[in-house]
């Protein structure tokens, strides 16, 4: 009789616990990366009446007479399933496709989470809502790529510039009249900049010089600038299709700035004229490519799905500004819950393996966030399940108490 007591009472305690994270699913229905718990129940100890016997010459086995003591709360378990992403159009809400998580810290302490609603704070810290900061690489500045060696606090300086790049490079592209008399010269004009990032106007002068080469001058009128060459002149020469060919240019042209600006040197690998022809058409040049430019403030930044951040400065160059980081776990439903949409390591979520976006990590999708993964339909379905079995473990209180009172009365 008192069995069925403690294990209607057992019974109701795994409901209610039930009933408690049905709540909390709900109440974070809205919230932003949210994961959704699920409760599960087990028999706890039987009371073995009989064991079982074997099978003999004239009688068969029997089974053990066993009596369940109740049911006692399996396990809670966070449900990591992927919900759908929102978008929100807003440039520092970011959601992952995949199975990552963002990194964050606080202190010397490393959480984990899927809710990218960042922000940048005062100081240009790239920080989620209760100011963690977003973890991820900084670029390396001889290779551009991101060094993944350690992680860094990710910052956007709103203020910050970019230096002036001088010129050292140039391609050109168009035609030189095949039919043009010898010491004909055509001009075009062009610009480059210097390491302050001054523009200085050059032009450039093809003289024929036979049926095959040209030579190449550059000069300038600008007031304190110079240039000299350094003989011999460059030769651009076609083949009998009219295609430039290599040459193997010996010189170069090195371009005086007023100090304390360095002069640039334009040599054969700096000046590229593969893309000039020969045919009997009017003479037309352009640059059709070109390095330099000047000094820059930033103007704007991007979130890529790689998860770099681009930056673009007023000069019109592009630069990468850092990387963020994701981590997976070999046991994402082992993390705990730290509160604040965060995830701490455990000991039985596996360390994490935190690289850049992409495989199973993911990918960043920027002006948008995931959503709770949390069914209504089937929390409010789950709730119905959980009261009735409440109910029906408090009927096993009652009517045991039923019981146990008529066996007081048999002696009035």
């Amino acid at each position: 009789m008192l069995r069925s007591m403690y294990s209607g009472i057992g019974g109701m305690r795994n409901f209610q616990t039930k009933l408690d994270v049905i709540g909390n699913n709900i109440a974070n229905v809205n919230t932003y990366g949210f994961k959704k718990g699920r409760v599960t129940f087990k028999d706890i100890a039987s009371q073995t009446m009989s064991g079982a016997s074997s099978a003999q010459n004239n009688r068969g086995g029997t089974n053990a007479k066993q009596i369940g003591l109740g049911a006692a709360v399996a396990s809670i378990d966070t449900i990591m399933t992927n919900s759908s992403l929102q978008t929100t159009g807003r440039l520092l809400d970011l959601g992952v496709d995949g199975d990552g998580f963002f990194v964050v810290k606080n202190g010397n302490q490393q959480y984990y989470s899927r809710a990218g609603n960042f922000d940048i704070d005062s100081v240009g810290n790239l920080v989620n809502s209760d100011g963690l900061k977003v973890q991820g690489y900084a670029m390396n500045p001889t290779t551009g790529l991101p060094n993944t060696s350690k992680l860094v606090d990710l910052s956007i300086d709103k203020n910050a510039t970019i230096l002036p790049q001088a010129t050292t490079f140039a391609k050109y592209a168009g035609n030189l009249d095949s039919n043009a008399a010898n010491g004909t010269s055509y001009s075009m004009d062009m610009t480059v900049r210097n390491s302050l990032g001054n523009e200085i106007p050059i032009t450039v002068v093809f003289t024929k010089q036979n049926a095959t080469d040209w030579n190449v001058d550059l000069n300038t009128t600008a007031a304190g600038y110079a240039v000299t060459d350094a003989a011999p002149l460059f030769t651009v020469r076609f083949d009998a299709t009219g295609k430039a060919v290599p040459v193997g240019n010996a010189g170069n042209y090195t371009i005086t700035s007023p100090a304390p600006a360095s002069p640039i040197t334009l040599n054969n690998a700096a000046l590229d004229f593969s893309g000039l022809t020969q045919t009997a058409a009017a003479s037309s040049v352009s640059v059709k490519e070109k390095d330099g430019s000047a000094g820059g403030s930033l103007t704007s930044f991007t979130f890529g799905q790689s998860g770099e951040i681009t930056g673009v400065f007023s000069n019109g160059q592009v630069k990468t500004l850092g990387q963020i980081a994701l981590a997976t776990f070999s046991n994402p439903g082992g993390l705990l819950k730290a509160g604040g949409n965060t995830f701490q390591e455990s000991n039985n979520s596996g360390i994490p393996n935190v690289s850049t976006p992409g495989n199973s990590r993911g990918v960043v999708q920027a002006g948008t966030l995931e959503m709770s993964n949390v069914d209504l339909s089937e929390e409010f379905t789950d709730m119905i399940v959980a009261q009735r079995g409440f109910q029906a473990n408090s009927r096993i209180i009652t009517t045991s108490d039923q019981i146990l009172e008529e066996l007081v009365n048999l002696k009035r």
